[in-house]
């Protein structure tokens, strides 16, 4: 059987981004027709693990986890970057659960179970405020979404505010769909219908301007290619949309 193109093999394994920053690359889940490729990050503070958008647990990537440090927190960070985070903290149940505004009512929608949390804000808590910055982006109808800078490898991480789906890991159909949708490499962004459905897009305008004034040197996605390089001015491209 012909595996799928839509992965970033090697899957369930820490692949190093920058200095005490990690990502993991985790099977796809559907999401309106489409296998989406997941994505989470890892910063090791201290010695403790703060987990981004966590991927379905898997024991090998655990295992490389725990020989870092212990898992401290848990992100959930925008209204549909959370299905994998109860798993996390019935096996982490010392740690600590954050949410972007939105996420627990969105669970409840849909009946899914999530655990006891923290709401996330425009500041950030004191356990990773020296190590991390975040900003809430504001102005869509439900998808609040949580950004994040990690100061010492001057990495951005975004979810879903810019998507980069690669045309060669997707059919050929779904590669034109996302060109439509404006979301195929090398020239991701916000996926249109998010794009529309903003309310208030000088809410957005103002923290992104924010955002991309910090010069984030990489940014990592959820979906499809993150940028390795050259982030500050990927950012500017990929939020022309917004006016930054």
């Amino acid at each position: 059987m012909a595996k799928p193109r839509n992965l970033y093999d090697p899957l369930n394994t820490l692949k190093p981004v920058g200095r005490e920053i990690w990502i993991a690359d985790g099977p796809p889940v559907p999401f309106y027709g489409v296998a989406f490729p997941t994505r989470m990050t890892v910063v090791r503070i201290g010695a403790q693990l703060w987990v981004h958008s966590p991927i379905a647990p898997d024991e090998a990537l655990l295992a490389e986890m725990a020989a870092l440090g212990e898992v401290a927190w848990l992100i959930a960070p925008n209204p549909i970057h959370y299905v994998s985070v109860a798993d996390w903290a019935k096996r982490f149940p010392k740690a600590q659960v954050y949410a972007a505004p939105g996420v627990a009512a969105r669970a409840r929608k849909f009946a899914i179970a999530f655990p006891p949390h923290q709401v996330l804000s425009d500041e950030a808590p004191a356990a990773w405020a020296s190590d991390i910055r975040q900003r809430v982006v504001a102005g869509h109808r439900f998808l609040h979404e949580v950004v994040f800078f990690h100061e010492a490898s001057q990495v951005l991480i975004l979810t879903d505010l810019i998507e980069n789906f690669e045309a060669a890991k997707v059919s050929p159909l779904k590669a034109a769909l996302f060109r439509m949708a404006g979301i195929l490499d090398p020239d991701g962004k916000a996926p249109l219908d998010m794009r529309l459905s903003f309310k208030s897009k000088k809410k957005a305008r103002a923290v992104m301007r924010e955002v991309i004034a910090w010069a984030p040197e990489k940014v990592i996605l959820s979906h499809g290619r993150w940028y390795d390089t050259n982030g500050t001015a990927e950012l500017k491209r990929a939020f022309a949309w917004l006016g930054v």
